[in-house]
């Protein structure tokens, strides 16, 4: 039985002997002698003697055919068992030229295979694999006398056809010392900040910090280092420092009574002192207010803002006020305090002068000057033939604004002024007890002029400043207060918001060779005149006229600005100096600097840890962001990101923003992409991988869904307390009749959604949650501190106060009571009777466990996900699949495709652990009835248990508060996204 080939070897055999001519061959049967006289050049016989007769056994008549069904003719690989089936005689006669053209075209590819080198174009490709070397490449000496000239001229051939075709490594033409000079980095990070604002420290933050790209900034999120300990300890015992420069300032500017006036439309007395508050108004104290748009409170806010006044001016009443706001709320602030102030005509900045700078690349005209053309390789310089342009200046403050952007708008009925001052400002804040040591240790009082100095006339600021007494005498008063700073053991000693003008001098002049913690100097201190002075500062803060600062006069800042010191001009002054390391002495006058000291308050809210977080903000003019970094930076503190500012408000129990503001348009954006972050890094993994949150029992893992919890409580109370006890029955048998028909799912969510939605909002009413706080019972994780004089809580004060406050959300902080660590989003549940009475008898038992949930889209998702695979399949397989009648498949017998809702079956959402929009009952979903979520949760090192940070629903806490018994009052239970036991929890609301 003969063997056919296979077609793939016949293939590889065609594309081997394409280039060959076939050979002389006798076929076994006409055709192919037709076809075999073809290939051989000769021409086709006319007559038998040829073997084109009809009967081949004539011709070869020693020769016997087999009996083959099918004949072979031409080529046949291998050896075959009968012989083969060519012939073993001479033809009778050949045609001379066709045989001839035939053997020549053997000789011409025989040579061609000969002296092609194989597979490579290189030379070496001739030699041996074991005389192969790498070093031949780049000398060609190195290969035998026989290759060199063949190996130079392709060598040649390589570099003519690499100088032709430009690569755009070598367009830039720059080494890596070129590219690092200054003048070319300086250009090259004034264009890196054209699309996100770099602070003045970005440089010193990139080199130790994860950056990211936020809010339209590159702000550093973490060091490269572990820093969540001793950045802890930092703030806890010494000095914690974080660049805020990235926070908005707003500037209104007028008449005192119409500030009030419009500024009193976005706030409200309700929610705490407002923009009116008399120590803040004075200047003396820095106030802190949540804006709401204009005669909305308490629905729509907008943000929290802090505010700080500048002090009166005797006989004017003429006011100017800083906001500072986060970046997200500026554009929602800035139109609303246009609108309120009726500011809507822009005043357009001065057009700068025309500068002409420095170019990289070379701008003569092509024919005039062909020298100027560069080779490929070389080094490319500045050209500065015949007129030598300005160097680069270095961007300060905003570099992605136009300077034709307006960032001025008067009013023309009222005279008030608004300016964005964002990034004109430098905002440095200091976190810890020991945050005025650092501050003495790095600054010192500006130094007094000379009278040379003061009778010649300046450009500079200082030596005006020094030829006015009044101004002077302020300026020794404002400096003795600063020095009595020393004596206090404490940030937290001082009034909250308690704000400090003061001139320092250049503080590079006094930069220590090594780094040195600074400590407090209270024993020194301790004097019989300077005692009474330290304990009136503790009380009563700061005088009213010590609170004045030249840093809010924009000429000041300006000149301060322009004419800084270089630090190479520093460093020439300070090698000149005869005892290396001493100051310098007389201080230059550009070297005088006006600042704001402002107190930042700590933990002012309950009982426990009592200020703790306090520091200072330290306010400069822009151009001095490194000058004061790196010397705060060698006084040893320790250096924070966004990471730790969020840390610094967990530990205080504060809310932080974004994240903490859901119903703000920035904490609502912030939830979003959050939401789809999370959503991201879970679909990332593999589904073997993931957590199943739907057997789990959660909802929402990656959100919050607040309207739908404030509108489903709102609906649970309103039908009253008679009918609570059939409704919660009616809906865990709808949930468990969904999971098992998920037709049922969707009227679920349309039931909720067909009432007409009240927005919710975030309680703020100082006077209710101080209600609130005291139904709670006590404030404290761990003592009973109850609060007197607050009524007791029953149907009738709920009913009255849910009138009020029924679709609002109250900001809570929960602490285990035994072992566990929350995590964002967990459920804050309602404990049972029998969980209550379980905690009575153990009290450090750790809570019920919820049941596992059977999950709906397990089929389906699966189902889909075959469907994805199948759909690359071949035609065969869909041929298969489009049968009328396909072959029962028994894994999917039990759930047909016909009983999947439409929606469902082409549903792109569908993912594998997680529900579908729209969500189901988030109240009566588990075992445990859910009150709210965890935006922020973690061990807590302060109060040394696990603590978390969310809302809860009011109508949901006063419903579960009103059902307990007092000695377990005040009791919750919380579970993580993705695990399956409830852990005991006393909730505090601290005010």
């Amino acid at each position: 039985m003969e063997t056919k080939m296979s077609a793939a070897k016949v293939k590889m055999r065609q594309k081997k002997m394409r280039n060959q001519p076939a050979s002389v061959q006798y076929p076994s049967s006409p055709g192919d002698a037709e076809n075999s006289a073809r290939r051989t050049g000769g021409d086709s016989p006319v007559t038998g003697e040829a073997g084109g007769g009809k009967d081949p056994s004539s011709i070869h008549p020693n020769t016997e055919q087999p009996e083959n069904p099918h004949p072979r003719g031409g080529w046949v690989r291998g050896h075959q068992r009968d012989g083969g089936v060519y012939t073993k005689e001479m033809p009778n006669h050949i045609t001379a030229g066709a045989f001839a053209r035939a053997r020549a075209a053997e000789v011409s590819t025989m040579l061609k295979a000969v002296t092609k080198t194989t597979g490579s174009c290189h030379v070496f490709g001739a030699l041996p694999k074991h005389m192969r070397r790498r070093a031949m490449s780049h000398n060609t000496k190195r290969l035998p006398c026989r290759l060199r000239e063949l190996a130079n001229r392709l060598r040649e051939k390589s570099l003519q056809a690499g100088s032709k075709k430009k690569k755009k490594e070598e367009a830039k033409g720059r080494s890596r010392k070129a590219r690092r000079h200054h003048g070319n980095l300086l250009l090259e990070f004034n264009r890196r900040q054209r699309k996100n604002i770099w602070l003045e420290t970005h440089i010193w933050h990139a080199k130790r910090f994860h950056m990211v790209k936020r809010w339209g900034y590159c702000l550093g999120v973490r060091p490269t280092y572990k820093c969540y300990r001793p950045s802890y300890r930092a703030m806890s015992s010494h000095c914690l420092l974080q660049d805020l420069s990235y926070y908005c300032c707003i500037e209104l500017q007028g008449e005192e009574v119409e500030l009030l006036s419009s500024l009193s439309q976005l706030t409200s007395k309700e929610a705490g002192p407002t923009f009116a508050a008399a120590l803040c108004l004075s200047g003396q104290r820095q106030g802190s207010v949540v804006v709401y748009r204009a005669g909305q409170y308490p629905t729509q806010p907008l943000g929290p803002v802090t505010f700080l006044w500048r002090p009166r001016v005797q006989g004017s009443t003429h006011r100017q006020l800083w906001i500072w706001a986060h970046p997200t709320i500026k554009q929602d602030l800035l139109p609303e305090l246009q609108t309120v102030c009726q500011v809507c005509e822009a005043v357009l900045p001065p057009v700068p002068p025309a500068e002409v700078f420095p170019t990289l690349e070379p701008q003569s005209e092509p024919g005039k000057t062909p020298e100027a053309k560069q080779m490929t390789g070389t080094k490319r310089k500045r050209t500065c033939k015949n007129e030598r342009g300005p160097p680069a200046k270095k961007t300060l403050g905003d570099g992605t604004r136009s300077p034709n952007t307006p960032i001025t708008w008067k009013s023309t009925s009222n005279g008030i002024v608004i300016s964005d001052l964002t990034m004109e400002i430098v905002r440095y804040r200091l976190i810890g007890p020991q945050s005025h040591s650092v501050l003495v240790e790095t600054m010192k009082a500006a130094t007094d002029c000379n009278e040379i100095s003061k009778s010649q006339p300046s450009p500079l600021w200082w030596p005006e400043q020094c030829r006015n007494e009044s101004r002077m005498n302020l300026h020794r008063q404002q400096a003795d207060v600063f020095h009595l700073l020393k004596g206090i053991y404490s940030t937290g000693e001082l009034p909250s918001g308690t704000v400090l003008g003061l001139t320092v001098d250049d503080p590079r002049l006094t930069l220590p060779t090594k780094k040195v913690k600074a400590l407090p100097c209270v024993k020194q201190a301790q004097e019989v005149g300077e005692e009474v002075k330290r304990r009136e500062l503790m009380l009563r803060g700061v005088p009213a006229p010590c609170c004045q600062s030249s840093l809010w006069e924009r000429s000041v800042r300006d000149n301060v600005t322009d004419n800084k010191i270089s630090q190479k001009e520093l460093n020439r002054m300070k090698s000149e100096v005869l005892v290396p390391g001493s100051r310098i002495s007389p201080t230059p006058l550009q070297g005088r600097v006006p600042v704001l000291l402002v107190h930042q308050p700590g933990k002012h809210v309950g009982h426990e840890m009592s200020c703790w977080g306090a520091g200072w903000d330290l306010l400069l003019p822009k151009g001095w962001g490194m000058a004061f970094w790196v010397p705060l930076v060698y006084r040893g503190v320790g250096i924070g990101g966004l990471t730790m500012s969020l840390k610094h408000s967990e530990n205080k129990g504060a809310a932080h923003f974004p994240h903490d503001y859901p119903d703000c348009p920035a904490g609502a954006r912030f939830q979003e992409e959050q939401e789809a972050q999370l959503l991201s890094k879970f679909k990332r993994y593999p589904p073997a991988k993931r957590p199943n949150y739907i057997k789990h029992g959660c909802l929402a893992p990656f959100c919050c869904p607040w309207q739908q919890l404030a509108e489903e409580w709102d609906l649970i109370l309103s039908e009253g307390e008679q009918n609570e006890g059939e409704r919660q029955t009616q809906t865990k048998t709808q949930a468990d009749s969904e999971m098992m028909m998920m037709e049922e799912v969707r009227p679920c969510g349309e039931t909720t959604a067909t009432k007409p939605p009240r927005q919710v909002t975030v309680l703020r009413n100082r006077k209710s949650l101080r209600l609130l706080s005291g139904w709670c019972g006590p404030t404290t994780s761990k003592g009973q501190r109850a609060r007197g004089g607050v009524s007791p809580l029953d149907m009738s004060a709920m009913t009255r106060f849910l009138s009020a406050h029924g679709t609002s959300l109250v900001w809570v902080r929960l602490s285990l009571l035994s072992k566990g660590k929350p995590e964002l989003h967990a459920m804050v549940c309602a404990p049972t009777a029998e969980d209550l009475k379980l905690l009575g008898k153990e009290p450090g038992a750790c809570g019920p466990v919820e049941p596992p949930h059977r999950e709906p889209f397990e089929r389906r998702t699966r189902r889909q996900q075959k469907g994805t695979k199948t759909a690359a399949a071949s035609e065969k397989t869909e041929a298969k699949e489009s049968d009328p009648s396909p072959e029962p498949n028994p894994s999917t017998s039990e759930g047909p495709l016909s009983s999947v809702p439409p929606p469902l079956q082409s549903s792109p959402d569908l993912t594998f652990g997680l529900w579908s929009d729209p969500l189901p009952s988030v109240t009566s979903h588990c075992s445990r009835v859910t009150l709210g979520w965890v935006t922020h949760g973690d061990f807590s090192l302060s109060a040394g248990c696990g603590e978390a940070l969310g809302f809860v629903s009011v109508a949901a806490l006063l419903h579960t508060l009103l059902n307990q018994p007092m000695e377990h009052r005040g009791m919750l239970l919380l579970r993580n996204p993705a695990a399956m036991h409830y852990r005991f929890a006393k909730v505090n609301l601290e005010v």
